[in-house]
C-alpha cells in the first residue's frame, strides 16, 4: 500500500545571508495554482513555526549567525519529521534555507536510531562548514557538518566564544545521536562551489561526488543507478534537493546561484529516478527565493520537480 504523503513546510530563512527564502514555499504554491494543480489541496501539510523574527535582531556570533534560532528550528523540524514517520506517512519537506536539513536528518534518525542512513545531497555546495571554518557565518552552509558531527578543527580559522561552542555542540547532538550519518553514506551531486576546508574534508574522506559534467557523461539514469549502488549498504536513504543545483540560466531565483548546474529536465529525471527506490524515506526541496527571480521561474521549476518526484513515488 502506498504511504500517505505529508508536506512539511519550513518557511525559515535565518540561516541564509540573503533575504527572501522564507517566501519560497508560498511561491511554489503559487506556481501550483498557475499550473492548475490541486497538489497542495490533495495532500496533508503542516506549517512548522519559524524564528524569522530574529532577522530584526543582532545576528549574535559572527561565525554562527542566529545559532540559537537555528537550534530551535532544527529541533522543531526533527520533531515534525519523526512524528510524520511514526504515523507511517512519507514526509516531503519544503523549506527556505538549507540549515534546517540538519533537522530533517535528526528526525529520521530519531525514528530509526539503529538504521544506517544514506544521504543524497543535490546542491551546488557541500554545506560542510562549521563555525570554526566558515567565511560568512551563515549556517545554511553547515547542515551536513551538523549531521556528521564535524568541527574540522584541522582547518580552523575562527576563534569561538563559549556560548557559540555550547550551541554548536547542542546542534550536533539534537536527538542525542552524533554523528547521525557517516561520510561513506553520503553522495554529492552537482557540487561545484566548495571552499578549501570543505574540499579537504571531501578528499580526506573520499566522498562520492558526481559533478554536472560527470552526470552528463554517464547520463542521468546511470548516475541514479550508481548512486543507489553506492548507498546499497544503507538501510534508509534521504534525498535533499537545493535549487541552486540548477544552472542560473534556468533561473536566478535562489540566494547562491552557481554556473554549470543541472537543467530542470535533468533534475526532474534525477529526483524521480531516486525516489522510486524503496529505501527512500524522505525528500526535500529548499532555497527557492522569489525576491531574486523573474516571473516566479524558480518556483515553477521546483514545483515541476516536486510533481515528477511524487508521481514517481506513487508510480504514476
Amino acid at each position: 500500500m502506498t504511504k500517505t504523503l505529508k508536506i512539511i513546510e519550513v518557511k525559515s530563512e535565518i540561516g541564509a545571508g540573503t533575504r527572501g527564502a522564507s517566501l519560497g514555499v508560498d511561491a511554489i504554491k503559487i506556481a501550483a495554482l498557475d499550473f492548475g494543480s490541486r497538489f497542495f489541496k490533495k495532500h496533508k501539510s503542516v506549517d512548522v513555526p519559524t524564528e524569522n523574527h530574529l532577522l530584526l535582531e543582532s545576528t549574535g556570533s559572527p561565525f554562527a549567525k542566529r545559532i540559537s534560532g537555528i537550534l530551535t528550528m532544527v529541533e522543531r523540524v526533527s520533531d515534525e519529521v519523526s512524528s510524520t514517520l511514526a504515523k507511517g506517512e512519507f514526509p516531503i519537506v519544503l523549506a527556505g534555507d538549507h540549515s534546517t536539513a540538519a533537522g530533517t536528518i535528526a528526525g529520521i534518525k530519531a525514528m530509526y536510531p539503529k538504521s544506517k542512513l544514506g544521504v543524497v545531497w543535490i546542491d551546488a555546495h557541500a554545506d560542510l562548514h562549521s563555525p570554526y571554518t566558515t567565511p560568512s557565518g551563515n549556517m545554511h552552509g553547515m547542515p551536513l557538518a551538523m549531521a556528521l558531527d564535524e568541527d574540522n578543527l584541522e582547518a580552523k580559522v575562527n576563534k569561538l566564544d563559549q556560548e557559540t561552542i555550547n550551541y554548536w555542540y547542542q546542534l550536533k547532538n539534537v536527538g542525542k545521536i552524533a554523528p547521525k550519518i557517516n561520510y561513506r553514506d553520503l553522495v554529492l551531486i552537482s557540487a561545484r562551489d566548495m571552499e578549501r576546508p570543505e574540499a579537504a574534508l571531501l578528499k580526506k574522506h573520499k566522498v562520492q561526488i558526481f559533478t554536472t559534467a560527470e552526470l552528463r557523461k554517464r547520463g542521468v539514469e546511470r548516475t541514479v543507478i550508481e548512486t543507489l549502488k553506492y548507498l546499497d549498504h544503507c538501510d534508509l536513504i534521504y534525498v535533499s534537493f537545493d535549487v541552486d543545483s540548477l544552472d542560473p540560466t534556468a533561473s536566478r531565483g535562489t540566494g547562491t546561484p552557481v554556473a554549470q548546474g543541472l537543467t530542470e529536465r535533468e533534475a526532474g529525471k534525477l529526483m524521480s529516478g531516486l525516489i522510486t527506490n524503496q529505501k527512500v524515506c524522505c525528500f526535500e526541496i529548499v532555497e527557492v527565493n522569489p525576491t531574486l527571480d523573474r516571473e516566479n521561474q524558480m518556483a515553477e521549476h521546483a514545483f515541476e520537480i516536486l510533481i515528477k518526484a511524487t508521481n514517481a513515488f506513487r508510480n504514476e
